[in-house]
């Protein structure tokens, strides 16, 4: 369920309008994004008062001298095209505030053009290949509220970027930086600092003087400790320090006040750190794979937590501080030892999304049903114990709309899940299902059935009545009806196969009710009698009439 824990992104583009906005016949926002373009329509050069346009994702080569013609224009966004080099043009756009230059082979050198932008507030070169960023950058442009370099090969950044005085966000994940740029120590209004997947050994005792700092991510680096100057960060809400080295959380960060969000999975604690719990602010809480065998007492005090995560970890049991959390929307329990769960987990109203994979149930946890406002359940269980069944009881979770029991050994399903309304996602790929029951059939909200890997050798006939599935595995099971190689056609040509043999049943009712009328109408018995095999020696109805006909009646040419 890590798909459900975590969020990969931190500062998205947002795109505020998608149609074009018109003032008294006048276009100031044109979106031409996701067009397959190989070039900037020179329509768009005409309209001389565009504000924002909208280019992205497309394969553009170059940009045209025209683009000068756009005087007025503040935001252009050219991401994910095929650009090489940039036209010295581009640097006449005087009014220009935002621009992303994003997953495109720029050569840096052509990046040169872009100090010329001195409105620029928000720069985005994600993933440009770059090996350093052209000094003139820094020297130039002194507006700077943003600026994203993920995905390149930074190992530094220059001296002069300390010229950034308004750079407010700086995005410097995955690259390659071995220490801490102490430049950023003296950018005083920086609030957002994003330096996730690198190799930095140690965070300097100057970052303390970064007061403004709100959000700080340098997960996924070789940290062993942390600076406790890193208190002074007074207006820090999110901090993620996953996947370091850490052994513990310098005590002085107690005095964080404003906390939100932490992020301390895959470091060595072994135990919570004290002052976690002391962040009674705290929303999101993420300790998967820290080595923990229990929880402080005091961790009930976190009452406005929303996502917990506790995967991975020496768990053998739920532990019961967590029904205390009533805000809890999201709970990661996945990869533990736990064999049963409490009978207060019912208390977790608002919970809509509970991770138990790779746990030691003996039997499907039947308190999960007493959460109502469930949404999505994990329990496959890729080791450990196996699974055999699923309670008809599951349909009181008519919330849910994913369901994940793959890899264990259920036989068959509930005849109950046809009546989940919600349900959209069902995946029991990895079991010993021989078949489905009719009344999935009736789970009109499915748009994924994953069945890959069962003993099916037959589908409900009616499954194409399933109006939304858009997704039907069913790899490595004996089919027989439809064929594997009907089957691996995909779902129009099953359904296809479904309508058809449905039909042809049709019919051959119908023959058959016709034949059987025809039979009775002309006094030849009851159907059923017509079906029973004869007996040797034995008789038709037919013809024991006739005999009984002859011996009344003299034969030809004798007398009574």
């Amino acid at each position: 369920m890590s798909k459900d824990i975590k969020s990969v992104e931190h500062s998205p583009k947002i795109h505020q309008r998608n149609d074009p906005q018109h003032v008294n016949d006048r276009t100031f926002f044109i979106d031409a994004s996701n067009q397959s373009l190989t070039a900037i329509p020179l329509e768009i050069f005409t309209f001389t008062e565009l504000e924002e346009v909208h280019l992205e994702n497309n394969q553009i080569e170059e940009i045209p001298q025209e683009i000068q013609r756009l005087k007025n224009i503040r935001v252009l966004y050219l991401d994910k095209n095929n650009l090489r080099s940039l036209c010295p043009a581009l640097g006449l756009l005087s009014s220009l505030e935002r621009l992303d230059l994003s997953y495109n082979p720029i050569f840096s050198s052509s990046l040169l053009v872009v100090s010329f932008l001195h409105a620029l507030r928000e720069l985005r070169l994600y993933q440009t290949d770059l090996k350093e960023i052209p000094v003139v950058i820094c020297k130039n442009l002194h507006h700077l509220e943003l600026l994203g370099l993920t995905g390149n090969h930074l190992k530094c950044l220059p001296k002069e970027i300390v010229n950034q005085t308004k750079l407010r966000e700086i995005y410097l994940k995955r690259n390659q930086f071995e220490a801490f740029p102490q430049e950023l120590c003296v950018l005083y209004n920086l609030e957002i600092i994003d330096l996730d997947e690198n190799k930095i050994g140690a965070i300097p005792e100057e970052i303390g003087h970064l007061t403004g700092l709100q959000k700080f991510y340098v997960a996924s680096n070789n940290l062993p400790v942390l600076p406790a100057s890193l208190c002074h960060c007074s207006q820090l809400s999110v901090l993620d320090l996953s996947h370091n080295l850490l052994h513990s959380i310098p005590k002085s960060l107690t005095e964080l006040r404003k906390m939100t969000e932490i992020g301390l999975s895959g470091n060595l604690l072994e135990k919570v750190p004290y002052l976690i719990c002391r962040w009674t602010s705290l929303h999101l809480l993420y300790l998967g794979n820290t080595g923990l065998h229990r929880l402080r007492g005091s961790f009930r005090r976190l009452v406005n937590l929303r996502c917990l995560d506790l995967s991975q970890n020496h768990l053998d049991h739920c532990p019961l501080q967590i029904c205390a959390l009533k805000n809890l929307e999201v709970l990661g329990l996945d990869d533990n030892k736990i064999g049963q769960l409490p009978s207060e987990l019912g208390s977790l109203s608002k919970l809509k999304i509970l991770g138990l994979t790779g746990n030691e149930f003996l039997s499907f946890p039947e308190e999960v049903l007493s959460l109502a406002s469930l949404e999505k359940l994990y329990i496959g269980q890729d080791q450990g114990f196996k699974l055999t069944y699923v309670p008809e009881h599951i349909r009181k979770l008519q919330s849910l709309k994913e369901l994940y029991i793959e890899n264990n050994h259920l036989e068959y399903l509930p005849v109950s899940l046809g009546s989940m309304p919600n349900l959209e996602v069902l995946d029991c790929r990895h079991n010993l299902l021989k078949q489905l029951p009719d009344a999935i059939c009736q789970a009109q909200a499915l748009k994924e059935l994953l069945l890959e890997d069962n003993l099916l050798t037959h589908l409900p006939e009616n499954l194409d009545s399933l109006v939304n599935l858009k997704v039907l595995t069913l790899m490595d099971n004996p089919m027989e009806e439809p064929p594997k190689e009907v089957c691996a056609e995909g779902n129009e040509v099953i359904w296809k196969y479904l309508k058809e043999k449905r039909n042809r049943n049709i019919m051959a009712t119908k023959i058959q009710a016709w034949w059987r009328g025809t039979m009775v109408r002309k006094g030849l018995g009851k159907f059923g009698e017509l079906l029973k095999p004869r007996k040797k020696g034995k008789t038709s109805p037919k013809d024991k009439k006739g005999k009984k006909d002859v011996k009344g009646k003299p034969e030809k040419g004798k007398k009574k």
